[in-house]
Parts: C-alpha cells; structure tokens; sequence
C-alpha cells in the first residue's frame, strides 16, 4: 500500500498566472511530498506585474468549504495565504479556533510584488487581534513587519509580532540593500540568520513559495529548525531555476 502523504490545509487567494498564491502552494507541497487540500480565499485579477483587483470569498462559503475538508481530512498543517478581506480574516480566526492545536504558518501578505495594497487598514487590526496570536510561524518580508508593527528597526519588529502571541518569526530581507538577502528566525532560543545570494530578477511567488515549504518540513515531522532552513534552501533553488513567461516577474520553478 503506498503510503499517505501529510495533509497541508492551504488558504490562499488564487494567482491566475500560475506565478503566486494557490497554485504555488500546491506546486510546493507536491514537490515535497504532501498532500495540498486548498480553499480560495480571494479570486484576483492580476498579471506578472501586479495584482489589480481582488474578488474575496464570502465567508459563509469559505467556512462551509473548509470545515468540510478539515472534518474529512484532518490536517496536520495549516498555511495561510492572502486573505483579502476583514471578513475573510474574522471567519478564519474562527475556523483556527475549530482546528485544535495545529501548528499554522502565516504568510501574512499586505501587498503584491508589484506594490498594489492587498490589505484595508480593517483588515490589519483584525490581522493583529485574531490571526497573527493564532498563528505557531509567520513569514513576514520586513515591509509588512514594519506595516504590522509600525516599527522600524527589524530586531523591533520581530520582537512585537512575537509579543502578539506568534512563537516563531522568520523575517525575510529580500527588501533590504546589499548583496545578499539576510533572513532571520526570531524564537525564544533567540536569533538564527542566513543569507543568500541576491539575484538580479524579481519574482512571483516568492514568499508563497516560501511559506509553503515551511509548513511541508513540518508537516513531514521535521523540527521548526530544520523546516526553517530547508524552507529557504527550496525556495532559493526554485528562484535560482525560475524563468519568465509573461513580460513581468519571473516565475519559481518549484
């Protein structure tokens, strides 16, 4: 009999290129191993250069359609995408609170690659009040961890989300100058860092990508450690790999 496959529940807005969001997840998950079981949390209209209008869920069909999969399913890792609305966040809390105790890696995504706002300053508070203290990892770049935090320095900011009641912190410099791209894991062990490579492109689905090979490691039983760094190494190769189809980002090749 083959063996079954850990189950990652993902919620994420859906990227019709193919490039970020949903579609990244399950391109991740499966390279890993896993099961991928996704509910939409938003449609989009977006292209490889930015997101240009996001089209959220109900919550009432987000709920229905992820208590279903969650009931039948049971899994032992929950990532979360793009939200896209208040509504959506608050209907989440709610879905989390049902779930137990599964670890659950936030990707708490404020805007699109090509800059375009994804999150009301509504969604924000409830992002901070009910999500991020729900949250066991989150994957910040240092402009949303800024944004959440309204602190400046980055050592500030981890330290604040961490005091919002989410453990782990891995904050990512892909925003930051220099040559290399210094991300750091914030825990109560304190601050691990690795630095990669700058690439001279921009990409599509980075911190999807990212995100989503963190909760593969844990899903897999590998320790926050090791999920961490293997996370990064996934998502460096796959950006190393990636090409261009449409005549903006380039895309991961995960």
């Amino acid at each position: 009999m083959p063996v079954q496959p850990p189950i990652v529940l993902c919620l994420s807005g859906h990227d019709p290129t193919g490039g970020a969001g949903i579609q990244a997840d399950i391109e991740t998950l499966r390279a890993h191993h896993c099961h991928p079981a996704t509910v939409i949390t938003s449609l989009t209209a977006q292209d490889t250069f930015d997101v240009k209008q996001l089209f959220p869920q109900k919550p009432g069909q987000f709920l229905a359609q992820a208590r279903l999969v969650m009931a039948d399913l049971t899994p032992v890792v929950i990532k979360v995408g793009l939200l896209g609305s208040a509504d959506i966040a608050e209907a989440l809390a709610e879905l989390l609170d049902e779930a137990g105790p599964v670890p659950v890696v936030l990707d708490p995504i404020l805007a699109a690659g090509g800059g375009q706002a994804l999150a009301s300053e509504h969604l924000l508070r409830v992002m901070v009040e009910l999500i991020i203290p729900r949250a066991t990892v989150m994957t910040p770049n240092t402009l949303e961890a800024r944004r959440l935090t309204g602190r400046e320095n980055p050592d500030e900011c981890a330290s604040v989300l961490r005091s919002m009641g989410c453990p782990h912190v891995l904050l990512t410099g892909t925003h930051e100058d220099g040559s290399d791209v210094v991300n750091r894991w914030y825990s109560a062990a304190g601050v691990v860092e690795q630095c990669w490579p700058r690439l001279p492109e921009s990409f599509h689905g980075s911190g999807c990508t990212l995100a989503s090979a963190l909760a593969a490691g844990l899903a897999k039983g590998l320790s926050m450690a090791e999920s961490v760094a293997a996370a990064q190494r996934f998502t460096w190769e796959a950006l190393c790999s990636g090409y261009a189809l449409g005549k903006g980002q380039r895309l991961p090749l995960r």
